[in-house]
């Protein structure tokens, strides 16, 4: 949500640093994300000023130059050589100083510099209309009307004020926040400040254009209200209205228009105009209508209807989706004369069903889905009316109708002083709790020596309970007011049976952080492209969205893999090649008329792994480094691991990791094809795992023991394999015949060549031996590596290099 500080100061007087109600705000629960200067004019005309041509002659080598002399308030006139037709002396101009940069219209921004043009000095610029950004015209310089001093800033003269747009991620439960007038109440209660009044006058009927108002299911639409309003002139938007819009990101459109979006981010109302001339029988009928109606909405998209959506109709036809979206036939045109402003309280429940139904996620139906304020509902219908009458004309033609039956009443909570203070952790006075609640407009009904009885207007649709009221007295009184003292005690209970998630997510990712790993959080949200040609991914299992945002975020994820690759993808384009990351997340698929979701802790692994210097050349990463790094998670879970040989069609080599029989994860270099999808060039190993199973797996009992006090002793062989026997094969038969007296065994070294035969390779394997009871004699020694070697024989048909 944006929120102009300049706005913002039509309903509190408040002059603070920025920074200062920045903080107040965020502390108060309205984080702010952001705070970005609005400049109504790119660069706000910094070094530009009003300037006086003081001399004007033709340049003697340019029939089509002048060479001026103007006065720009800085002592000395300036020298400056132009191109434009109409320039004479005697002329108050704006001039662009050397230094000043300029944003025309259409064209690359530039900036004045020293120049000579034709042998003759130029000290800046003066300006036409679109070199300044102020409009479109180029038929000469302008030429201003004003009695302002040479050398004052041109921004003063085009009354270009500054302004702050604040960015703040406003929570579902804040909705009344939703508007200026809404962030201002909290900076009331923060700095306990009054709120100015609307200064809303009584309607006067001044003309005669007839509507009924028939509302039929008060349950959808709780109050109802409105006015016709005869002879309005649909046209632009006044400059200071389109600037307050713009500054909050919305774009102007016409001027009935534009001041219903007013409205609605000023006072989080919202509004909506029909053309009365549309309105058939000049009947307005709020009522459901026949499931299947065909209705075409504003987006000149056609939507079937449904029996619980709300609809705003006349005598015979649909003209609106209450609360939601206008239809294409009944809003207001540059033709339109006359008009009806409908102001209303939507039930929330109505308008998200029918929001989510049809897909339509609007401003207006942000804030019905969420509560608006039943009580304010007429408020901004009579502010919106003063403001067509100011702007666009017209008169009012009709009583202002008020349809409310059953009028929404205030939540009655009871609180309690002890509550308070239990919840709080600290006794804040009475007094201020009650001033406070005051500010929060929440009203004491009556008060005893043990609490207070309240009544919370219905807007604050979060404060119902005792604890809501708690919480609203905390976050304004200040978290950092809190004292904490010497000693802190909290309730503790004993942790469950089972493994714990997010300590074994922390240990995982000190690990990764130990060997320079980032970790990342993607989106679950993915392309359905990415997985087509996957043939062991199923698409018809795809978890699709219903009111997907676009394409390429249309299905839940079935894989880790691509969200990561987008990652690399969009690092490497910006020339950062050399990454590291990991991530926690989850993979969906449907399974039959149910939903899955599976854990996941997954690598990415790509670029070098040694930056060049002068010390070193660079050097790739490998297969063998992201290897090296999963192996270390695994043994900080105390999960063995043996390894087979994968079939997963994302990589062009990779293993699947096995324990206990069952899979757990997988490793490999990922396919070219797989890579050619994100436009990456280079190689990348991923890995993933299986963190459910990780959960399962892991043995947090570990055990000591006391260090030998006999010496290792290390053997070496080099056996010659066939090129397809993995390293994973040869420690699994050495450890099926010798588990007692093998503590380690490590590959230093292999070897692939003709000399060894087609087909073949060498490992050069060590041996850690040691008895924990005596000094290994050599007899023994032979006698376990003479019964390997016969194994290794046996069983992997090696020959051993002697």
């Amino acid at each position: 949500m944006k929120i102009s500080f300049d706005w913002l100061k039509d309903h509190i007087d408040i002059n603070e640093p920025l920074d200062i109600i920045s903080d107040n705000l965020t502390q108060s629960g309205l984080e702010v994300e952001g705070i970005e200067k609005f400049e109504k004019i790119k660069g706000g005309l910094q070094g530009i000023v009003i300037g006086e041509v003081l001399t004007c002659e033709k340049h003697p080598d340019a029939d089509k130059l002048s060479i001026t002399t103007v006065d720009i308030g800085a002592g000395e006139p300036s020298p400056i050589v132009c191109g434009a037709p109409n320039v004479a002396a005697g002329q108050k101009v704006v001039v662009a100083t050397v230094g000043a940069m300029l944003y025309p219209d259409g064209h690359e921004p530039f900036k004045i510099k020293k120049a000579k043009i034709r042998g003759v000095v130029s000290l800046g610029m003066i300006c036409a209309e679109d070199e300044l950004g102020l409009g479109t015209s180029h038929d000469g310089i302008m030429v201003l009307d004003t009695d302002l001093a040479n050398g004052v800033p041109a921004a003063e003269y085009f009354d270009l004020k500054e302004d702050y747009v604040i960015e703040i991620g406003l929570t579902p439960n804040r909705v009344d926040a939703a508007s200026h007038r809404g962030t201002a109440k909290d900076l009331k209660a923060l700095f306990n400040r009054p709120l100015k009044s609307l200064d809303l006058v009584e309607l006067k009927k001044e003309a005669d254009l007839p509507i009924t108002v028939e509302v039929n299911n008060t349950e959808a639409c709780p109050r109802y209200a409105g006015v016709t309003i005869k002879g309005v002139k649909v046209e632009s938007s006044p400059v200071w209205l389109q600037d307050r819009l713009k500054a909050i990101g919305i774009g102007p459109l016409n001027n009935i228009v534009d001041i219903t979006n007013y409205i609605l981010h000023d006072l989080g109302q919202p509004l909506h105009a029909f053309d009365y001339s549309k309105i058939k029988g000049q009947k307005v009928i709020v009522d459901t209508v026949s499931e299947g109606t065909k209705f075409t909405t504003l987006d000149e998209a056609q939507r079937e209807l449904g029996a619980k959506d709300l609809i705003i109709n006349n005598e015979s036809e649909p003209m609106c989706i209450a609360g939601v979206f206008g239809g294409i036939d009944s809003g207001v045109s540059d033709s339109t004369t006359d008009i009806f402003l409908e102001s209303a309280y939507f039930s929330a429940d109505y308008v998200r069903a029918t929001s989510l139904k049809h897909n339509l996620k609007t401003d207006a139906a942000f804030r019905f889905e969420r509560g608006t304020d039943p009580v304010g509902v007429v408020d901004a219908l009579k502010k919106a009316i003063q403001m067509i009458q100011e702007i666009a004309g017209g008169q009012v033609a009709s009583d202002l109708i008020d349809i409310y039956p059953n009028p929404i009443s205030d939540f009655i909570v009871d609180v309690k002083y002890k509550n308070i203070d239990r919840l709080i952790g600290q006794e804040i006075p009475k007094d201020q709790i009650k001033t406070i609640l005051a500010n929060l407009d929440i009203e004491v009904l009556s008060e005893s020596a043990e609490g207070l009885q309240l009544s919370v207007p219905p807007y604050r649709v979060d404060v119902q309970r005792e604890a809501d009221v708690i919480e609203e007295i905390l976050r304004i009184y200040g978290y950092n007011n809190i004292v904490i003292g010497e000693s802190i005690s909290s309730s503790f209970l004993a942790p469950a049976d089972g493994q714990n998630e997010e300590i074994t997510k922390t240990d995982i990712a000190n690990i990764c952080a130990g060997f320079g790993y980032h970790e990342i959080m993607t989106n679950s949200l993915t392309k359905p492209d990415y997985t087509l040609d996957i043939n062991a991914i199923d698409n018809e299992q795809d978890v699709v969205m219903l009111n997907k945002l676009s394409e390429d975020l249309s299905i839940m994820r079935q894989t880790m893999l691509y969200t990561g690759l987008e990652v690399l993808a969009h690092n490497i384009n910006r020339r950062q090649a050399d990454l590291k990351l990991f991530e926690f997340g989850k993979t969906y698929k449907k399974v039959d008329k149910d939903y899955e979701e599976q854990q996941h802790v997954s690598f990415y692994l790509t670029g070098d792994r040694k930056e060049e210097s002068w010390r070193q050349n660079s050097e790739k990463s490998s297969f063998h480094d992201l290897a090296n790094v999963v192996l270390n998670v695994l043994k900080k879970l105390n999960i063995p691991v043996e390894s087979v040989k994968s079939d997963e069609e994302i990589y062009k080599s990779g293993l699947d990791l096995l324990s206990r029989k069952q899979k757990i994860g997988s490793i490999g270099i990922v396919g070219k094809k797989q890579l050619k999808k994100l436009g990456i060039k280079q190689d990348v190993v991923f890995a993933d795992l299986d963190f459910s199973k990780l959960l399962e797996f892991q043995k947090n009992a570990l055990k000591y023991e006391d260090i030998s006090k006999y010496p290792e002793v290390r053997r070496d062989l080099s056996l010659v394999v066939g090129n397809k026997v993995s390293f994973d094969e040869i420690k699994r038969i050495t450890m099926k015949y010798e588990k007692k007296l093998i503590k380690a065994i490590n590959v230093f070294d292999t070897y692939e060549g003709d000399n060894l035969g087609k087909g073949k390779k060498s490992y050069s394997v060590s041996y850690t031996l040691e008895d924990s009871n005596q000094t290994l004699k050599d007899k023994v020694i032979d006698k376990v590596m003479t019964k390997l070697i016969n194994a290794y024989e046996k069983e992997l048909g090696a020959v051993i290099r002697r």
